[in-house]
């Protein structure tokens, strides 16, 4: 009877699931469809029906039905209010030990909601994030699986075979227990926004000394041989050396100037604000989409305000490049030790017991934010009880050696009128964390002066207040605020 049955199912059959259904097809397993349209349904068994091993169902039942215990079934439909109907629909079918997997873009509170409302049914519910977009869930994408270790047993077989691979090893493994899957998928996705705003500074830097769109997209590839060698810098050569049909222009030139957000970069900075823990670049990345895309403001502010026009005066091409390089380079480091840091606060604050390095392991391949780095990023993880990337010893004297260049790439940008928040950020961060005092101090008199908030000595335990509207007498307090 097993044999008739399905190891695994996929609800949705959109692009994306769609997709990974097919490349469970195609790794051997027996994939068992349904989608709410069933034409959908329809459409996916007719263009690719003959690529393994499907079994279509028409309702829920028959999809429920087809499956062996203890049921495998993938949601791969939109996030919030779609994928909660989802798991409604199938809670009276389910069977206790089956496993239900969300593989979408859920927002990870969402997803320790449904872990603690199906394991209270005698459920397994997982949050497993999945980068990699279409091509990725095709032909191998980066999973980060949460829930319980129990399910990934079950599970984590199918997952890492589909799986991208670096040499043997898969580029999927257990994250940690309820929402851990889905806030590392969050926080990949922070690290890509700050990837490709650094990126579209480093062009902006490069059209400002004079170099056309044809010769960045050169340079851009030149670098993809070395140190940058990743995803996003491999397509953005290709993205700049397209040419508009309609136009004969690099495509690039008419393409409205306004980025969109679909929210994972949001939720990485509101969840680093709840946990106490710096992602200035993200955000920086976040608020940069968020003014290209306020058509008002920019046109006020372009008749309002004056200033430089973006143009660089550069006698030393070669020099200026790998100024720009070595920018670039430096800032992708602070953001990825920035989401990884904030990755390690979550696992404290939830109790995951979360592998760094093993994050930055499973990133090496299928996602979008794969590049060389990760690399040295999961030894450095695997050799060192970090606090932070940016002690790792490669990854200080990378960045030892680079600050000159970046300094000065910021600094004449400054000067010319090109914005680079994302990398000004980047080296703010690195400047804050390395200081041995604070402008904090400061901060906390201020606060103490108006709110009576109190301040610690360097000095002295406890807390303390200055009677400011008194005799400025300093008074020890019992608490502080």
């Amino acid at each position: 009877m097993s044999e008739q049955l399905a190891e695994v199912g996929v609800i949705g059959m959109a692009v994306m699931g769609s997709s990974l259904a097919r490349n469970m097809a195609h790794k051997g397993y027996r994939v068992a469809l349904f989608n709410r349209t069933y034409a959908k349904t329809e459409h996916v068994m007719a263009e690719h029906g003959s690529e393994g091993t499907f079994l279509p169902a028409e309702t829920v039942e028959q999809f429920v039905a087809s499956l062996e215990t203890p049921r495998r079934i993938v949601i791969m439909v939109q996030a919030g209010k779609g994928t909660d109907a989802t798991i409604d629909s199938l809670i009276p079918h389910l069977e206790a030990g089956d496993i239900v997997v969300d593989g979408g873009n859920a927002f990870y509170e969402d997803t320790r909601r449904r872990e603690a409302k199906l394991k209270e049914l005698g459920f397994h519910f997982v949050g497993a994030g999945i980068s990699g977009g279409e091509v990725g869930a095709l032909e191998g994408p980066s999973i980060m699986p949460g829930g319980s270790k129990e399910s990934y047993e079950a599970l984590g077989p199918i997952l890492e075979k589909i799986s991208a691979h670096v040499g043997d090893e898969p580029c999927c493994t257990y994250i940690g227990s309820d929402g851990a899957g889905h806030f590392v998928k969050m926080v990949h996705n922070g690290i890509e926004y700050a990837d490709m705003q650094f990126i579209g500074e480093a062009y902006e830097l490069l059209k400002g000394a004079g170099f056309t769109t044809d010769e960045a997209a050169d340079i851009f590839a030149q670098w993809n041989t070395g140190d940058l060698d990743s995803f996003l810098i491999e397509i953005t050569a290709e993205v700049l050396r397209q040419t508009d049909a309609k136009t004969g222009k690099p495509l690039v030139d008419v393409i409205l100037d306004q980025a969109g957000m679909k929210g994972t970069g949001t939720w990485t900075v509101q969840s680093a604000l709840n946990l106490g823990t710096p992602v200035n670049t993200i955000a920086e990345s976040v608020f940069s989409r968020a003014v290209s895309s306020h058509p008002e403001l920019r046109a006020a502010a372009q008749a309002a305000l004056e200033g430089p026009d973006g143009t660089l005066s550069v006698d030393d091409r070669e020099g200026f490049v790998e100024d720009v390089r070595q920018a670039l380079w430096s800032s992708k480091v602070i953001a990825y030790a920035q989401g990884l840091d904030e990755i390690r606060m979550a696992a404290q604050q939830y109790g995951w017991e979360i592998d760094v390095a093993a994050v930055a392991r499973i990133w090496r391949a299928g996602c979008i934010i794969r590049a060389k780095l990760l690399d040295r990023i999961s030894n450095e993880y695997a050799a060192n009880n970090l606090v932070t990337l940016l002690e790792a010893p490669s990854i200080k004297a990378g960045l030892a050696e680079a600050q000159g260049s970046w300094r000065r790439v910021i600094a004449r940008a400054v000067e010319a009128g090109v914005p680079v928040p994302g990398f000004s950020s980047a080296l703010a961060h690195y400047d804050q964390a390395r200081a041995p005092r604070l402008n904090a101090a400061l901060t906390q008199g201020l606060r103490d002066n108006f709110g009576a908030h109190t301040y610690k000595r360097i000095d002295a335990d406890g807390s303390f207040h200055t009677l400011w509207s008194g005799d400025k007498s300093e008074i020890q307090a019992e608490d502080s605020h």
